[in-house]
């Protein structure tokens, strides 16, 4: 059919001419959509605040030859202000929406889609730090794609743990057997985090120490760069922020 109907998360848009928007999205049931939002930087628009980063909404689209048109949108979740009105959340918010909008089309499934909206949310309500908001996202997000890191047994051989080498380009925790020379350490209360963060045991994610934290944020960070291939660019943004939250 040329409309259709699916609830979205505003992960970036570009101007378009005077008063237009290409919106790209992550959607529900149709993956990650590109689409012209007509008339929505003029201040009569109907829907163009429905249509910013980090918004949640329900979208009619109608299909057209190269973009699909925005016909209407009703906000679903107003996650927006309540996340710019804080840097740590801005910044941590962009990292999500740009390590969404680097999903391959098949990956870009309806559990990419509700794990984005969980996090934006928590984000918007500040339920924990802005960091661990991310590097649980990140880590889930890798996991939902197929690249789990391991955090148990050995990445590489299977030998049981507990180990205390992170490679990233091994696949996560990996045995001193199996480790390249210059591999990093990592003590146990990181590993036990890393794991944490993975499971969502927000108890323990929030009693880390401020060492665990930065530490894990680093190896997470490394992990999901390696595997997207190309760097989040608003990770740097996202650290500024965090050694602005620690002096």
């Amino acid at each position: 059919m040329p409309t259709y109907r699916d609830e979205v998360v505003v992960l970036r848009t570009h101007k378009l001419g005077e008063a237009d928007r290409i919106v790209t999205m992550l959607s529900r049931r149709h993956g990650k959509l590109r689409a012209v939002a007509k008339g929505v930087r003029r201040t009569s628009s109907r829907f163009g605040a429905r249509l910013e980063p980090f918004m949640v909404a329900d979208v009619q689209l109608y299909q057209g030859r190269s973009l699909d048109i925005v016909q209407q949108a009703e906000s679903l979740g107003s996650y927006g202000a309540d996340i710019a009105a804080h840097y740590d959340r801005y910044t941590s918010a962009h990292a999500m929406v740009e390590a969404a909008d680097r999903l391959n089309e098949a990956e870009a499934t309806p559990q990419q889609y509700l794990l984005l909206v969980g996090g934006l949310r928590a984000l918007s309500r500040g339920e924990h730090a802005a960091r661990s908001v991310l590097d649980s996202y990140l880590l889930r997000a890798m996991a939902l794609s197929g690249w789990a890191p391991g955090l148990g047994e050995c990445a590489r051989c299977g030998r049981t743990g507990p180990h205390d080498t992170f490679v990233a380009q091994q696949g996560g925790i990996v045995c001193r057997d199996c480790a390249p020379v210059g591999a990093a350490r990592v003590d146990a209360s990181t590993v036990s985090l890393l794991q944490s963060l993975m499971a969502g045991e927000w108890d323990a994610v929030d009693a880390a120490s401020p060492g665990s934290s930065a530490a894990a944020s680093g190896l997470i960070a490394a992990y999901a760069q390696w595997h997207l291939e190309r760097g989040i660019r608003s990770l740097s943004h996202v650290s500024t922020a965090l050694q602005e939250g620690t002096r």
